[in-house]
Parts: structure tokens; sequence; C-alpha cells
């Protein structure tokens, strides 16, 4: 489903809401689904697969499950007040991202909270413990943020004579602060210097590639969170004008014409959140559900931009790809 599809389905159903849906969520638990990004950027697998892991709990939206779906929009203080709405719609739990289930977790204590991380939910401050989370918080982590030594290490044999690396970051998101210290550290072990650049806004990424090239920066490590995702397209049309061999967090860069990306599975994450839902809503209780963390992580290479970088990629890194976009 293409974007501008996605957004009339949210429209109607947006329209529909208040005929409909108020008769039917007063018989039907419903679950609040809150982005701190745009709903309109979010790619419609993670949305499917989310709504695939509620049918797998035996949840099926429309007919045993009502979904409220809000976001942000980038607007870190405006999530409180859609979980406050969220909490005034007596809502049965709550699913969110980063920044959406950290602003739920301030707000309520007893509404289960279904969380969907790139980071380390303890370090975020979103669990106490993997093991046993404890209080109304459980959820999925995917680790991107944990993986900047690989990562970088897979970037490194593309380019294994650039001194430095550029990593463009969004300072705003919670994660971001980890990220670049994970990254810090991989680089400086390497031998190599880490140039960080923050991007919070649409004009401040060209000015970013300007200042990277300038700076002498051979290659690219792009940063997490909604916003640096809702740059896909952008970010990757100007790493190839700029000549820059990148590494992305996410399989969406690559497909979008990004060089490649080391990762889990964003999509089965989504999936196992939704499954965390619909166990909750049988009764189970979200404290006595331990984080899911991923089991395999896939690099993705794009050979088309490799050879338009003019890069020849390595046998090793070939073999050990598991997905190769030609």
């Amino acid at each position: 489903m293409k974007r501008r599809e996605f957004i009339s389905l949210l429209g109607g159903a947006a329209a529909a809401w208040p005929l409909a849906a108020d008769a039917q969520q007063s018989a039907l638990p419903v679950v609040g689904f809150l982005l701190g990004g745009s709903l309109t950027d979010v790619p419609m697998d993670r949305v499917t697969a989310f709504h695939q892991g509620l049918k797998e709990a035996g949840f099926v939206e429309g007919q045993n499950v009502a979904i409220e779906y809000r976001s942000g929009e980038h607007q870190t203080d405006r999530l409180r007040l859609l979980v406050t709405d969220l909490l005034h719609r007596q809502v049965a739990l709550i699913v969110g991202d980063t920044p959406a289930a950290l602003a739920a977790k301030a707000v309520t204590t007893t509404v289960p909270i279904v969380f969907v991380t790139g980071g380390d939910p303890v370090r975020v401050g979103l669990v106490a413990s993997l093991n046993r989370p404890g209080g109304n918080v459980t959820g999925v982590s995917f680790t991107s943020v944990e993986l900047a030594a690989k990562q970088l290490g897979l970037l490194r044999e593309l380019r294994p004579g650039a001194a430095s690396i550029a990593m463009l970051v969004d300072p705003k998101f919670p994660t971001t602060e980890r990220f670049v210290s994970e990254a810090r550290a991989a680089a400086s072990a390497a031998g190599q210097q880490l140039i960080v650049i923050e991007v919070s806004s649409d004009r401040e990424i060209e000015t970013a590639f300007t200042t990277l090239v300038q700076r002498g920066a051979g290659a690219l490590f792009w940063g997490t969170g909604w916003f640096m995702l809702s740059q896909r397209e952008r970010v990757v049309a100007l790493a190839a004008r700029h000549r820059i061999p990148a590494m992305y967090l996410l399989r969406d860069y690559v497909v979008a014409g990004g060089l490649m990306s080391y990762a889990s599975s964003n999509t089965d994450a989504y999936r196992q959140t939704g499954v965390y839902a619909g166990r909750i809503l049988k009764g189970e209780k979200p404290g006595d559900l331990p984080v899911m963390l991923p089991t395999k992580f896939e690099l993705v290479i794009n050979l088309k931009t490799a050879k338009a970088l003019g890069l020849e990629i390595p046998d090793k890194s070939l073999a050990l790809a598991d997905e190769v976009i030609e």
C-alpha cells in the first residue's frame, strides 16, 4: 500500500470513528497505537506486521478489538497530551515506539504499555530488567543502537582507507546519545575519527552533507529515529550525488537506493509487538512478559548503488549478505 493510500485509509477511518467506532468501542477493547513520528512516514509493512501479530494472538481490528492511531508528528512535547487523550478514551493498552512509550510511562503506571525500540530498554529507562520488566511496561527491542561496532566494521571493509566517517543524528531522539557513544568507541578502537553532525529539520540535511564533504569524510553512518527514516529518499539521493558510501540502520534505506544496512527485522519486531498486545488483552501482565530481543541480524547490500559509487563489494561481504539488491 502506498503512502497516499495509507493517508486516505487513516482519513477514512477517522471520519468513520465518530459514527461507527464510538458504538463499537463501548463493546470492544481499545488499543492505542502511538508513534513519536508521523503515521504517514511509517512503512506499511510495520502496520501490517502489527496487525498480523494481533491476529496470531486472536485479535482482528474491527472484529474483537479497536485501534486508535495517534502520532506526535516529530514533536515530543505533544506525546503526553496524546497519551492523556488515549487514557480518556479508556484504552486497554498503549503500543508505542521509544519516545511514545517513554511519554506513556511518565503519565500512567496502571494502563499496560508495549514498546518497540531500537535501543536498550533498560538504559533508555523503559524497564528495570529485560527478563522481569515489572510494572506496566514490556515490549520488543530490535537493538539497532548496540550494533554500531559491527555496522562500522562492515562500512570500513568498503572504505578501509577512510580516516574519518561522518555520522548524522537526530539529537532529539531518545536513543541518540547512546548510539553516538557506542559509535565513538567503535571508531576510536579502529583508529578512525567520527564526525558527528546533528540534524533535526529538513533544511539542515543538505547543509550537513556539504559539511561532511568539506571535512573530508570518507563514508557516512546514518542515525536512528522517525525523523531520520522520514528523510530516507532524500538522504539516499544526497549520498549518491556526493558519492558517499553509507551504512544505514534499516533495510528501508537500501530498498530506497542506499548502499547497505545491517540490522534485525523491524517488521518482525512490530509483529512481535502485536503478539504481546494480544497476550495482554487476554489477561497477561506486562511486568511478567520478558522483553523480546532479536535472534537474527541481516546484511542487505544494494549492488546497483555500489556500482554507481565505483565500489567493488568484497567477496567476504557478499558471502555474508542475507539479501543482495541488483
